[in-house]
Protein backbone atom coordinates (compact mmCIF):
# COMPACT_ATOMS: atom_id res chain seq x y z
CA UNK A 1 0.00 0.00 0.00
CA UNK A 2 1.61 3.58 -0.45
CA UNK A 3 2.44 6.17 1.60
CA UNK A 4 -0.64 8.22 0.31
CA UNK A 5 -2.76 5.83 1.90
CA UNK A 6 -0.93 5.64 5.37
CA UNK A 7 -1.10 9.70 5.29
CA UNK A 8 -4.63 9.38 4.42
CA UNK A 9 -5.15 6.65 7.26
CA UNK A 10 -3.11 8.83 10.10
CA UNK A 11 -5.29 11.95 8.82
CA UNK A 12 -8.77 9.54 9.45
CA UNK A 13 -7.02 9.30 13.25
CA UNK A 14 -6.07 12.40 13.89
CA UNK A 15 -9.92 13.25 12.63
CA UNK A 16 -11.55 10.69 14.76
CA UNK A 17 -9.36 11.92 17.48
CA UNK A 18 -10.21 15.63 17.88
CA UNK A 19 -13.72 14.78 17.05
CA UNK A 20 -14.34 12.23 20.43
CA UNK A 21 -11.15 13.69 22.74
CA UNK A 22 -11.38 17.85 21.17
CA UNK A 23 -7.51 17.35 20.00
CA UNK A 24 -5.90 15.36 18.29
CA UNK A 25 -1.83 13.95 18.37
CA UNK A 26 0.45 16.68 17.46
CA UNK A 27 2.50 14.24 15.53
CA UNK A 28 0.94 10.84 13.50
CA UNK A 29 2.61 7.96 11.54
CA UNK A 30 1.34 4.99 10.30
CA UNK A 31 2.74 2.16 8.60
CA UNK A 32 0.88 -1.19 6.96
CA UNK A 33 2.40 -4.51 7.63
CA UNK A 34 0.20 -7.31 6.30
CA UNK A 35 -2.73 -7.22 7.84
CA UNK A 36 -1.85 -3.88 10.30
CA UNK A 37 -2.38 -0.64 10.33
CA UNK A 38 0.48 0.50 13.10
CA UNK A 39 -0.11 4.36 14.39
CA UNK A 40 2.46 5.96 15.90
CA UNK A 41 1.13 9.25 18.28
CA UNK A 42 2.99 11.25 19.70
CA UNK A 43 1.84 15.05 21.74
CA UNK A 44 -1.80 13.50 23.09
CA UNK A 45 -2.09 14.43 26.45
CA UNK A 46 -3.94 17.93 27.11
CA UNK A 47 -2.98 21.13 29.47
CA UNK A 48 -5.40 19.38 31.94
CA UNK A 49 -4.20 15.70 31.87
CA UNK A 50 -0.27 16.56 32.10
CA UNK A 51 -1.68 18.78 35.46
CA UNK A 52 -3.21 15.86 36.98
CA UNK A 53 0.15 13.74 36.27
CA UNK A 54 1.85 15.49 39.05
CA UNK A 55 0.32 13.08 41.10
CA UNK A 56 0.84 9.08 40.98
CA UNK A 57 -3.42 9.15 41.43
CA UNK A 58 -3.53 11.27 38.85
CA UNK A 59 -0.84 9.58 36.57
CA UNK A 60 -3.26 6.00 37.23
CA UNK A 61 -6.68 8.35 36.37
CA UNK A 62 -5.37 9.55 33.26
CA UNK A 63 -3.68 6.42 31.68
CA UNK A 64 -6.65 4.40 32.79
CA UNK A 65 -9.24 6.96 31.48
CA UNK A 66 -7.17 7.39 27.95
CA UNK A 67 -6.96 3.76 27.55
CA UNK A 68 -10.63 2.92 28.13
CA UNK A 69 -11.87 6.12 26.04
CA UNK A 70 -10.09 5.34 23.13
CA UNK A 71 -11.39 1.64 23.25
CA UNK A 72 -15.01 3.14 23.43
CA UNK A 73 -14.25 5.47 20.45
CA UNK A 74 -12.89 2.60 18.31
CA UNK A 75 -16.29 0.10 19.47
CA UNK A 76 -18.37 2.43 17.86
CA UNK A 77 -19.50 1.30 14.76
CA UNK A 78 -19.66 4.52 12.43
CA UNK A 79 -16.13 5.07 13.35
CA UNK A 80 -15.49 1.34 12.56
CA UNK A 81 -16.85 2.10 9.56
CA UNK A 82 -14.91 5.20 8.53
CA UNK A 83 -11.82 3.29 8.57
CA UNK A 84 -13.38 0.07 6.32
CA UNK A 85 -14.17 2.07 4.04
CA UNK A 86 -11.41 3.89 3.24
CA UNK A 87 -9.03 0.63 3.72
CA UNK A 88 -11.69 -1.90 1.69
CA UNK A 89 -11.51 -4.27 4.39
CA UNK A 90 -12.76 -4.88 7.90
CA UNK A 91 -11.48 -4.44 11.16
CA UNK A 92 -11.03 -7.60 13.06
CA UNK A 93 -9.75 -6.22 16.13
CA UNK A 94 -7.41 -3.56 17.59
CA UNK A 95 -5.19 -2.94 20.39
CA UNK A 96 -4.76 0.43 21.58
CA UNK A 97 -2.24 1.90 24.71
CA UNK A 98 -0.45 4.94 25.90
CA UNK A 99 2.58 5.82 27.74
CA UNK A 100 1.67 8.94 29.30
CA UNK A 101 5.40 9.59 30.65
CA UNK A 102 6.23 9.55 27.16
CA UNK A 103 3.24 10.78 25.54
CA UNK A 104 3.06 8.13 22.71
CA UNK A 105 -0.15 6.66 22.29
CA UNK A 106 0.03 3.31 19.62
CA UNK A 107 -2.92 1.63 18.27
CA UNK A 108 -2.77 -1.24 15.65
CA UNK A 109 -5.99 -1.90 13.81
CA UNK A 110 -6.13 -5.76 12.30
CA UNK A 111 -7.99 -6.02 9.35
CA UNK A 112 -9.87 -9.52 8.03
CA UNK A 113 -7.40 -9.22 4.73
CA UNK A 114 -4.10 -7.85 3.40
CA UNK A 115 -3.61 -4.11 3.17
CA UNK A 116 -3.33 -3.36 -1.09
CA UNK A 117 -3.64 -0.58 -2.73
CA UNK A 118 -7.51 -0.11 -3.69
CA UNK A 119 -7.01 0.36 -7.83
Amino acid sequence: MSRNMEHQFSMLVREIRKEFVGNGPKEISTRFIGSWAVSEMKGNLTNIEKFMMNSKDGEKMVHEARTEFVKKIYNDKGVRQRFEELMGANIVRIFSDIDIEADIAMTVFVFDKPLHSKE
